[in-house]
């Protein structure tokens, strides 16, 4: 028996999954692993922007965690990151500027680690309703975008300086980023009174 979306504070991904047993472990392993999947595909992704091309990787991330919560959301991350380590050309620059773990290291570190804090900010507000509000969720995925560009800053100016940092790895994404954000807090309130039908 599956749950109901009747729970307005219930991610999309959560209410329709069973209850219990062997088959509810089978389709969150099976999500996650879908999930992955669109993350390995959305960094591949590339659309012409100004002022650099952006890829579909923080849609994809911010639209995940707000339907698949947070423990769910966070799991899907982590497998994405592993297969990255595990040597999967799953990043954005990869296999071209290397793979595995020397890659994670690399100058796209504190990015990848930004993912995690966003993944789990974003699920972690959507369990408590953010999803339903356009305007609220907008401002948890903003918070989480930003957090992703300052962790992504924070370990590139420690290789190459703050002003290079922020021109090369936080000035040509806001934009595009903002973008993704409006986006995904569009869409995801507007497919749960979809769904509520």
């Amino acid at each position: 028996m599956a749950t109901s979306l009747s729970n307005n504070h219930t991610p999309l991904a959560i209410a329709h999954l069973p209850q219990e047993g062997v088959k509810r472990w089978a389709v969150l392993f099976l999500l996650a692993l879908s999930g992955s999947v669109v993350l390995w595909v959305s960094a591949k992704t590339s659309i012409p922007f100004y002022p650099v091309p952006m890829t579909l990787q923080t849609l994809a991330i911010l639209l995940i965690a707000a339907a698949y919560g947070f423990r769910l959301g966070l799991a899907t991350i982590s497998l994405y990151l592993l297969e990255g380590a595990f040597g999967l050309p799953v990043f954005t620059s990869t296999p071209e500027r290397g793979i595995g773990l020397a890659y994670m290291m690399g100058p796209t570190a504190g990015y990848l680690l930004g993912f995690v804090v966003a993944t789990g900010l974003v699920g972690w507000f959507a369990e408590r309703g953010a999803g339903n509000s356009p305007l609220r969720l907008f401002v948890v995925m903003a918070v989480a975008a930003a957090s992703i560009l300052a962790l992504g800053f924070a370990y590139l100016a420690s290789l190459i300086g703050a002003q290079a940092a922020f021109n090369a790895g936080v000035l040509p994404f806001i934009l595009g980023d903002a973008l993704k954000v409006a986006i995904a807090a569009l869409l995801v309130p507007a497919a749960t009174r979809l769904l509520r039908r």
